[in-house]
């Protein structure tokens, strides 16, 4: 089975079921070395699909030379709605 076959929701479901696998510790040794190698293609192929989806949305609002950039933020910097008195609350 090719992994670029799959949706990237069944990729990802699959993905997750692997990890799941290899997190119990019930695998057997051989098992878990196939469930490691599959899961890291899954992940590839995953983190490849995110980059061209990337890639075509940063395109549509102005490409990478310029234009708006839609993901400004820092990794792992959550957006979250600001306080009492913050700007959101301003009206």
């Amino acid at each position: 089975m090719s992994v670029r076959q799959e949706s990237f929701e069944k990729t990802l479901e699959r993905l997750e079921a692997v990890v799941a696998r290899l997190e119990s510790g019930d695998a057997p040794l051989d098992k878990g070395v196939t469930l490691f190698k599959e899961g890291m293609a899954l992940a590839a192929s995953c983190r490849k699909r995110l980059d061209d989806a990337k890639m075509e949305i940063s395109l549509a609002m102005g490409g990478p030379q310029g234009g708006v950039t839609p993901f400004a933020v820092e990794p792992g910097v959550e957006d979250a709605p600001e306080g009492p008195g913050g700007d959101a609350d301003v009206g």
